[in-house]
């Protein structure tokens, strides 16, 4: 058994959504739950609500395109080599800026986001229409859901 691992670009453990595709590079097994590393691409529908974690960092490297970033009350924009640090309890939300598609190294720690992509991965549209489910969901993977995105 090795005890390394190697992902080339466009490898890793795929979720196409509507808005984005990511790619799990790090998982929670990898790492022995410590962090995920995803990189995230965001596609022109993308956008992200208000919300927080509780106990999750989230770090974003920016790789291609450009998002604005709501972060604990401030808009902010971020360009290819910007790095941005989410430590818990901050409330952020995210939107493409520039009107093109952009893509993200993110980095989430602890893990466990890439165990929520996998179990969505396995729901139905009446499973995601279930308000009760969502929000189980949300609580069991540190995501408290405030609202849309912000205003500007």
């Amino acid at each position: 058994m090795k005890r390394y691992s190697l992902v080339m670009p466009g490898e890793g453990l795929s979720y196409d959504w509507a808005r984005d595709h990511t790619f799990v590079k790090v998982s929670t097994a990898d790492s022995g739950g410590a962090y995920t590393v995803m990189e995230d691409n965001l596609k022109l529908e993308f956008s992200l609500g208000l919300h927080l974690h509780h106990r999750t960092a989230e770090t974003f490297y920016m790789l291609d395109g450009s998002v604005d970033f709501y972060i604990d009350g401030d808009w902010m924009n971020a360009g290819p080599g910007a790095t941005i640090h989410i430590p818990p309890g901050v409330p952020h939300a995210l939107e493409l800026a520039g009107g093109t598609p952009a893509r993200m190294l993110m980095v989430i720690q602890p893990s466990g986001f890439d165990q929520l992509l996998a179990e969505m991965a396995t729901m139905t549209d009446a499973q995601f229409a279930d308000a009760a489910l969502m929000t189980a969901l949300n609580e069991k993977y540190d995501i408290i859901n405030i609202g849309g995105v912000p205003a500007r």
